[in-house]
C-alpha cells in the first residue's frame, strides 16, 4: 500500500498547484506543457546507476508509450475544452467516472493476479463509483461568466464530456496494459515511464509553438517556476501508481477505484482545513460512501 498512498498524496499536491497557479498569476497552459520536461529530467535522475536512458524504435512499446504521452496532452484539451464548453461539473464527472473503463477491463479482458473478486468487492466497486459521482457533484450556478450560454450546450458540444470519459478511461487502461505486459522490474518501470512523458513532451511543445506562432501565447517566467513545483510530483505519482500497479499484480480493478477516492478524501481534508472550502451535503454522503467502497473493496488484501 506505500506506492498507492504516495501516488495519492503527489496527485494532491498537483492539484493544490493548480488551485494555487491563479493566485500567483501562473499561466496553466504553459506550466503543463513545460512540467513534462521537468518530469523527464526528473526520471533521468531516478534511473539507476550504470542505467542510460534510450530508445529503441523497434519495440511495440515504445511505440505505444510515446503514443500514450501524447494521448496525455490530447485529454488536457479535451478537458479544457469540455469545461469552457459544458461546464466544470459535467467534466469532472466524466473525469472521474472514466475509472469503471480500466476496472472492467481489468477483471473480465486482463483477468490480472491477485485475490478473485467477491461478492463484497463487486459491491465497493459499485459503491466507487456512486461516492465518486456524489462526493465531486456541484451544482452549476444559473449566471456562470467563465461559460457563458451562447458557448455552452452548442451543437455537438455534448459529445466533449463523453470524448473526456472515454480518452481518461483508454489512457488508464492503456497504462494497465502496459504495466501488464511490457514492464517487468522496476527498472523497466522508469525507461517505459521516460518514454511515455517523452511523447508528451514533444505533443507539448508544437502545441505551444503553434499557439505562439498564432499570437495566442507570450512565455511567462512565473510558467516555468510552476512547472518546476508541478513537474517533479507529476513525474513521481505516475511513477509510483506504476509501481503500486505492479505491487498488486497490475490487478487495475483494485488500485483504481482506490487511488480515485484517495485522491478524493485527501483532496477535499486539504481542501477543507487550508481553503474553507464547504462541501454539500450531497458531496459528504459521497465521502463517507468512498470511505466504506475503500473498506469493501480492500478488505481481503489488507485482511490478516
Amino acid at each position: 500500500m506505500l506506492f498507492l498512498s504516495l501516488s495519492i498524496v503527489l496527485s494532491v499536491l498537483l492539484l493544490l498547484n493548480f488551485r494555487l497557479f491563479p493566485r500567483y498569476d501562473v499561466n496553466t497552459f504553459q506550466a503543463i506543457v513545460f512540467n513534462y520536461p521537468v518530469c523527464f529530467l526528473t526520471g533521468l535522475l531516478l534511473l539507476p546507476a550504470g542505467q542510460s536512458f534510450t530508445i529503441d524504435f523497434s519495440q511495440t512499446w515504445t511505440w505505444l508509450a510515446l503514443g500514450l504521452g501524447v494521448g496525455f496532452i490530447l485529454t488536457f484539451m479535451l478537458s479544457g475544452a469540455s469545461t469552457q464548453r459544458m461546464g466544470i461539473t459535467v467534466t469532472s464527472l466524466a473525469n472521474n467516472l472514466s475509472l469503471v473503463i480500466p476496472v472492467c477491463f481489468s477483471l473480465f479482458i486482463f483477468q490480472t493476479g491477485g485475490k478473485p473478486f467477491d461478492g463484497l468487492n463487486y459491491l465497493g466497486l459499485v459503491l466507487a463509483v456512486v461516492a465518486v459521482g456524489l462526493s465531486t457533484y456541484k451544482k452549476e450556478p444559473q449566471t456562470d461568466t467563465d461559460t457563458p450560454a451562447s458557448t455552452r450546450q452548442k451543437g455537438t458540444a455534448f459529445l466533449l464530456p463523453v470524448a473526456v470519459f472515454l480518452f481518461y478511461g483508454a489512457t488508464n487502461t492503456m497504462i494497465n496494459y502496459m504495466n501488464l505486459h511490457y514492464i517487468p522490474s522496476a527498472d523497466k518501470t522508469i525507461q517505459v515511464t521516460l518514454t511515455m512523458v517523452l511523447g508528451a513532451v514533444v505533443a507539448g511543445v508544437l502545441m505551444l509553438a503553434v499557439r505562439m506562432v498564432q499570437g495566442k501565447e507570450v512565455i511567462q517566467a512565473k510558467s516555468l517556476l510552476g512547472a518546476i513545483t508541478l513537474g517533479i510530483p507529476n513525474f513521481l505519482s505516475f511513477y509510483t501508481l506504476l509501481l503500486a500497479l505492479s505491487a498488486f499484480g497490475s490487478n487495475g480493478a483494485f488500485v483504481y477505484p482506490l487511488y480515485n477516492i484517495g485522491v478524493i478524501l485527501l483532496a477535499a481534508l486539504i481542501a477543507a482545513l487550508f481553503f474553507k472550502e464547504q462541501r454539500s451535503t450531497t458531496n459528504k454522503i459521497g465521502l463517507a460512501l468512498a470511505v466504506v467502497a475503500i473498506g469493501l473493496i480492500s478488505w481481503q488484501e489488507l485482511a490478516l
